[in-house]
């Protein structure tokens, strides 16, 4: 996958860093063509000066083919602009903005913008915004044999029921995070566009629902 990061701070350089290493080819830019110093001389991928959000940028940078964007910049503003510029106007799937200011991440999340807040943040959580496939553990009973897991859904299974998903997966949804706000599900709540799906599962079967998780109701 190509994925554009806008800012060449501590955190944009991490992350350009990580991706690469995970076999992704990576464009940052930055206004200062000084900050790209921190990428060290191993970074094989694009750079580009100029600002995130201006479109002739972005395009230089790859974004028309990018099937990822991060927006971790030092201005909100920007990161939000950016984020949106690229979602909206160049239909990038996964996009993921850095916002200082836990309150106004909590409105943009609301507005369909995947914010990560500075006090929470890590590299790993940003990556798995922008490469959601396959289950994240949250949580892990001490036995070891139940685990809470983040899982990425298909597109097709949007418009489903979650008790399709269950019943398809062997899995329990434990709760879904729904525009920054955790749902309790009931039999017929939805899945919808967007939705990250919380799931209990079995450690022994975590292949069989990313599998179902990934594909759809036709296809299991």
């Amino acid at each position: 996958m190509h994925i554009v990061i806008m800012g060449c701070g501590r955190v944009g350089s991490t992350l350009a860093h990580s991706l690469e290493d995970r076999g992704h080819s990576v464009a940052i830019v930055d206004r200062a063509a000084e900050a790209f110093r921190r990428l060290g001389p191993h970074f094989a991928g694009r750079t580009v000066t100029g600002i995130g959000f201006d479109r002739d940028i972005l395009i230089e940078a790859g974004i028309e083919q990018a099937g990822a964007f991060a927006a971790v910049s030092s201005g909100d503003n920007s990161n939000v602009l950016a984020a949106r510029i690229a979602r909206e106007i160049f239909r990038v799937d996964n996009v993921v903005a850095r916002i200082y200011d836990p309150g106004r991440a909590e409105v943009y999340q609301r507005l369909g913008i995947p914010t990560v807040a500075t006090i929470p943040w890590t590299t790993h959580q940003i990556i798995r915004r922008l490469l959601p496939e396959g289950s994240e553990p949250e949580w892990r009973d001490p036995t070891g044999t139940v685990r809470l897991a983040e899982v990425h859904i298909g597109p097709a299974w949007v418009g489903h029921r979650v008790t399709d998903l269950e019943q398809a997966s062997g899995a329990r949804v434990a709760f879904l995070t729904r525009l920054g706000e955790g749902i309790l599900p009931h039999r017929d709540t939805v899945i919808q566009d967007g939705d990250l799906v919380h799931v209990i599962m079995r450690e022994d079967g975590i292949e069989k629902v990313e599998a179902a998780f990934a594909t759809g109701p036709e296809d299991v």
